[in-house]
C-alpha cells in the first residue's frame, strides 16, 4: 500500500482524529473512475460533512484534501456537491431535489443565462451556461444567472427538467477525463432564488468555497509528494540511495507542504472565529490562500518530475493520471490576474504588513 492510499491529509487535526476519514477513503479508492458511484458517495458524505464557517472548517478541508489525495477527479466531483450544500444552507434554502449537486458560476463569450420573473411570481431560466462540469450526471445545481436589472444572482435548478439540455464536449485533455465540462442550455426552466440580488458573490461563503477548492489542490500536491517519497524509498531499498539533489528536493517539498498546511490551519481558525464576516476581507484571504496553494502545486510538480524523469509519466498510470488531473484542476487559479486583484486590494490598505 502506498502512502497515498494509506493516509489522510492533515491540516490541523490530531493524527488519531484523522482515522475517522479512512473508511471514506477506502470507499473512494474502490470507486475511482466510476463517476456515478463517486457522485452517490458525495451525496452520502454531504449529509454529515462539516460546513465552512461553522467551527470545523479545517476538518472540511482535510476531507476534501484527503479524497483528492486518493484521486484528483474524485475530489473534483466531491467539492462542488459540498459547496452547493453549504450555499443552500447559508441561504436558508432546502435542497429541493435529492442527489448530487453542482455549482455553475462561470461565464463565457457569446453565452448568457437570464432569469426572469413570470406573472405568477415564479422565476424561469433561459439561455446557456458554459463550464458546467458533469451536468448530465447531476440532479441539481446552484447556478448564477443575469437578472432583469443586469445583475447576477444565484438560483437552484433541477437539472433533470425537460428544458435542460447538456452538450457533450469534445474533451481532448488527458486531465480530468471523467469530469468533462460542457455548455448547458436552459429553456423556460423553473428556478428557485438562492439569497437576494448579488448575495451569492457578496457573502463570505463565496470566498470560503474558493478556499475549499484550494484544499483539493493541496490534497493532489500531497499525493504527488508521497509519490516522490515512495519512489526514493523504493530506490533505496534496491540499493540506489538518493543523491544530495534528490534529498534537497524532498526537503523542499516537505517544507512547502508544511508551510501551506499551517497557513490553511490558521485560515480555517480565522474563519471559524468569525473574522471573515466582512466579505471583502474574506475574498482577499481567499486570493492569498489560492495563490499560495497554486504556487505550491506548480513547484512540487516541477521538482518531482525533474527528479523522477519520464518513466513514471510514461508507465505509471496512477502517477500520470494524478499529474494530468492536477495540472488541469489548478488552472482554475488565474495566476497573475488573481495576484493583480490582490495587489489592488493591498494598495487600498487591505494587507497584513
Amino acid at each position: 500500500m502506498s502512502d497515498t492510499e494509506a493516509h489522510p491529509v492533515r491540516i490541523s487535526s490530531h493524527p488519531a482524529q484523522l482515522q475517522a476519514l479512512e473508511p471514506v477513503l477506502k470507499k473512494v479508492r474502490t470507486r475511482v473512475g466510476d463517476i456515478p458511484a463517486l457522485l452517490a458517495l458525495a451525496e452520502d458524505i454531504g449529509h454529515a460533512a462539516p460546513k465552512p464557517g461553522e467551527g470545523s472548517t479545517a476538518k472540511l478541508w482535510e476531507l476534501l484534501a484527503s479524497v483528492t489525495a486518493v484521486d484528483v477527479a474524485a475530489g473534483r466531483a466531491l467539492e462542488p456537491h459540498l459547496d452547493a450544500v453549504a450555499i443552500l444552507a447559508q441561504a436558508g434554502v432546502e435542497e429541493s431535489k435529492p442527489g448530487a449537486w453542482g455549482v455553475f458560476a462561470a461565464e463565457g463569450p457569446g453565452l448568457k443565462l437570464e432569469a426572469k420573473r413570470q406573472a405568477d411570481g415564479n422565476v424561469v431560466l433561459n439561455g446557456s451556461k458554459p463550464w458546467c462540469s458533469l451536468a448530465s450526471r447531476l440532479d441539481g445545481a446552484v447556478i448564477t444567472a443575469y437578472t432583469e436589472d443586469n445583475g447576477r444572482a444565484a438560483f437552484a435548478v433541477n437539472l433533470n427538467d425537460p428544458g435542460v439540455s447538456c452538450e457533450t464536449p469534445l474533451w481532448t485533455s488527458r486531465g480530468l477525463r471523467e469530469i468533462p465540462s460542457g455548455t448547458v442550455h436552459f429553456d423556460q426552466v423553473p428556478a428557485t432564488p438562492v439569497g437576494g440580488a448579488a448575495w451569492y458573490f457578496e457573502r463570505p461563503g463565496f470566498a470560503w468555497g474558493g478556499m475549499g477548492v484550494a484544499a483539493c489542490w493541496l490534497g493532489g500536491t500531497v499525493a504527488v509528494a508521497r509519490d516522490f517519497r515512495t519512489a526514493l524509498a523504493k530506490a533505496a531499498e534496491n540499493g540506489r540511495e538518493p543523491d544530495q539533489i534528490a534529498l534537497a528536493h524532498l526537503g523542499e517539498v516537505d517544507r512547502i507542504i508544511a508551510s501551506v498546511t499551517a497557513y490553511l490551519a490558521q485560515t480555517a481558525e480565522w474563519i471559524d472565529a468569525g473574522s471573515s464576516a466582512d466579505s471583502s476581507n474574506a475574498w482577499s484571504e481567499a486570493l492569498r490562500v489560492r495563490a499560495t496553494v497554486a504556487a505550491a502545486v506548480e513547484r512540487v510538480q516541477t521538482v518531482v518530475t525533474q527528479n523522477l524523469g519520464p518513466a513514471p509519466l510514461a508507465f505509471n498510470e496512477a502517477y500520470g493520471k494524478r499529474m494530468a488531473d492536477l495540472s488541469l484542476y489548478v488552472r482554475q487559479h488565474h495566476g497573475m490576474r488573481d495576484d493583480a486583484q490582490l495587489g489592488a486590494l493591498a494598495l487600498k490598505g487591505d494587507r497584513r504588513w
